[in-house]
């Protein structure tokens, strides 16, 4: 497929712009062709506008021709084949196998949010019958139902360039509502956003969708994402990256004169608690699953994770820690940007006091990186515990179980944390179950938090911040929620409950 470098106003390719720019390969650094263009103010406009006349229309498709379209649009990925992922390969230097499988899960997810919509349970209907003899007053018949908001922009991540992007999690979660899409492309692989974005269409136009249902616009500088934001017929927006980016388009959703809600998933750290018995047990084979964990994908998802704790007794740990992770070996980060963050971060952490490197590293390359604190300065120095992207951890040294739940208790909000305990550890520090369940949206025994399952019990999310709103999932099929709204019918006739039910 050829790929055009234009915006994707509904069925219409657009070049009003004339700020340019490429993709590049991150192994190499060399740009990549085509030249893509930045969306315009007129632009931006013309796809909020298109998004809210197919809204009117969209709003009311049934569930079952909205499961066709998913259906379709997974079809549609499948049939890219090769050029989908060799094109991601190049723009991400992310090996096939990875992208391979990130393909699967993206197709996988369509499909899941797919059947809900077919067995209709997802409206979360709710019936209280009338009682016209109550006494002193009848009671009403009340039937609430979730109905769609309206048009929501979904901004693509770096990282995950299938599954959290043009046809990932937040766009199909909002099209199974009931919402048009207006996708911002992310500028790190716009040739696989175009390809992406072509095929879901493809799929809206082989199922009779309205034009509108989905639009995709460029930009690399940060004013598209703004003026998408801040567009009054966008009614909610859907973020994965950054804090200081998520933070940002937040702010200006909540100060436009109709607020509205940002889903924004900002990052963490996912501490994991290492007790003492499970190390006792095990502590050799939980240093190079913990290793394997930090550095999966570079360590550049957002579930790598990026600090844990163990007592001062099992302080070996570091050292086993340490060398399998020297003995593994990284891939090219996804940009030039990342990578510098990745390199600026660990030479912050090491001119610190109180800060110890474990691993030897280069300031120069991006390596496997240990490094060390205690609880008391983590505490002091909270900063320290904030999320470096990239392949690095830090273990945070606690002299006693008393320490252990203070630093529990001084953690803001991550997506997730993780407990490694035997059941005599279980029973010992029961009460950091209890705090951690307060920090996080998923807990974790006995695994590790890379790997995010998509199924309806998943929450990937989690309090402040970690997220923008800890009400809320970006993975599985409750999703759907964040594009919904409850509405109440009382009184309705009859001969109007095909018409809303």
């Amino acid at each position: 497929m050829e790929i055009t470098g234009k915006q994707l106003i509904g069925n219409t390719l657009s070049q009003a712009g004339n700020q340019s720019f490429t993709g590049f390969n991150p192994a190499t650094g060399a740009p990549l062709l085509p030249v893509f263009y930045e969306a315009d103010a007129s632009e931006i406009d013309q796809a909020a506008a298109l998004a809210e006349q197919a809204f009117q229309t969209y709003r009311k498709t049934g569930g079952a021709d909205k499961a066709f379209f998913l259906d379709a649009i997974a079809e549609e990925i499948l049939a890219l084949d090769a050029e989908l992922i060799a094109t991601a390969c190049l723009e991400t230097a992310l090996p096939e196998a990875r992208l391979t499988g990130e393909r699967g899960r993206t197709v996988g997810q369509l499909r899941l949010f797919s059947a809900m919509l077919r067995d209709g349970t997802w409206k979360n209907e709710i019936i209280d019958p009338a009682q016209p003899e109550r006494q002193p007053l009848p009671k009403p018949a009340l039937r609430q139902v979730q109905i769609p908001i309206g048009p929501v922009a979904v901004f693509g991540a770096s990282n995950f360039p299938l599954a959290f992007s043009v046809a990932g999690g937040d766009t199909v979660s909002a099209l199974a509502a009931g919402c048009p899409v207006v996708f911002k492309a992310h500028p790190a692989h716009p040739a696989t956003c175009e390809l992406a974005g072509r095929a879901i269409l493809k799929a809206a136009a082989r199922t009779g969708m309205p034009d509108g249902v989905f639009s995709m616009v460029h930009g690399i500088s940060h004013e598209v994402g703004m003026q998408l934001v801040q567009h009054p017929l966008i009614k909610a927006v859907g973020f994965t990256g950054s804090y200081r980016g998520g933070k940002a388009l937040y702010d200006l959703a909540v100060r436009r004169p109709e607020p509205i809600p940002v889903y924004a998933e900002m990052g963490s750290t996912n501490p994991v608690f290492f007790l003492p018995g499970a190390l006792q047990k095990n502590a050799g084979a939980l240093a190079q699953a913990f290793a394997n964990s930090v550095t999966l994908g570079t360590g550049q998802f957002c579930t790598n994770p990026g600090l844990f704790v163990a007592l001062k007794s099992d302080e070996p740990f570091l050292k086993a820690v340490a060398e399998h992770l020297s003995k593994l070996s990284v891939g090219a980060m996804l940009t030039s940007g990342i990578r510098q963050a990745f390199l600026d971060g660990i030479q912050d952490l090491q001119i610190q006091e109180g800060i110890t490197l474990i691993t030897p590293n280069s300031t120069n390359d991006v390596a496997p990186t240990l490094l060390s604190t205690t609880v008391s300065h983590a505490i002091a120095a909270p900063k320290v515990t904030e999320e470096v992207f990239g392949p690095s951890t830090l273990g945070i040294i606690a002299e006693d179980k008393a320490s252990v739940l203070a630093f529990a208790n001084s953690l803001q909000g991550h997506l997730t944390a993780t407990i490694h305990a035997t059941e005599e550890d279980i029973k010992e520090y029961i009460e950091l179950i209890d705090i951690l369940t307060q920090k996080v949206g998923r807990l974790i025994f006995n695994g590790f938090p890379t790997g995010v399952e998509v199924s309806p019990a998943m929450v990937h999310g989690g309090p402040f911040p970690a997220t923008t709103n800890s009400g809320s999932t970006s993975v599985g099929t409750t999703a759907i929620y964040r594009f919904t709204r409850p509405i109440c019918f009382q009184d309705l006739p009859d001969s109007l409950l095909s018409e809303v039910f």
